[in-house]
């Protein structure tokens, strides 16, 4: 790492631990199952804490950007920290370099690593959609590969990266991340298609209509109830 990027992740780690309310620490632990700890600093305390810490410490260049960002992450003694790093991947200051495919490998990391629902969400929709909208050629294919992936949260982030791509959506790529996976039972991945494509129904739909209604035998009923939730589809069950 460079001095930039030091000063920066100690910049960061001191200002979370300044701002932690320890009477907070468990109960955010219990809430998102994590092995982690916490040091208790919710997410608006979280933002307003960092503000400052990431406006008095630009980093020169991407792979600066990279190294803090992943300095954060795979060093992160309690969660914010990997919030921290979300946070800083996702700076208007840096999109040129998160929407550059070289950043592809960093967020799939995140994902993979991250593992669990707060932190592969935060990543799909607020890091891989972009970079997907951005330079479709080059990320599709890695996208439309994780679909079938053996880890969920590969396929979790196939079918939610998109979330609100609006009428840019690739529905060729949402169709194939939804069918290909409507047979499992994962709850995260059942509870991922029904709220693609409710996010996709604002934009059509009639084609969520048609969709659920084509594959009503193939959808579990949590995907269904939460696709449409906000649509009616007459002659379809949305119960549990």
């Amino acid at each position: 790492m460079s001095t930039a990027d030091t000063v920066l992740t100690d910049a960061v780690r001191t200002a979370l631990r300044a701002a932690a309310d320890p009477a907070k620490a468990e109960p955010m632990r219990a809430y998102m199952k994590s092995a982690m700890p916490f040091l208790g600093v919710q997410k608006p305390a979280r933002t307003a804490a960092l503000r400052a810490v990431f406006r008095d410490h630009p980093l020169p260049d991407a792979a600066s950007w990279q190294a803090a960002v992943l300095a954060l992450w795979d060093g992160a003694t309690y969660r914010e920290e990997r919030y921290a790093a979300t946070h800083l991947a996702q700076l208007r200051p840096y999109v040129p370099y998160a929407t550059d495919p070289a950043a592809l490998p960093l967020f799939e990391h995140l994902i993979v690593t991250g593992a669990w629902w707060d932190h592969v969400d935060e990543v799909a929709i607020g890091s891989v959609g972009p970079l997907l909208l951005a330079h479709r050629d080059a990320v599709t294919p890695v996208v439309r590969a994780w679909v079938r992936d053996a880890d969920r949260w590969r396929r979790r982030t196939s079918i939610i990266c998109q979330i609100g791509a609006k009428h840019r959506t690739d529905v060729a790529l949402l169709t194939d991340a939804v069918l290909a996976n409507a047979a499992d039972s994962d709850f995260f991945l059942r509870k991922g298609i029904g709220w693609a494509l409710r996010e996709h129904a604002k934009t059509d739909p009639d084609l969520v209509r048609r969709f659920v209604t084509e594959h009503e035998a193939e959808l579990s009923p949590l995907s269904r109830r939460e696709a449409l939730r906000n649509i009616v589809v007459p002659g379809i069950v949305t119960r549990e």
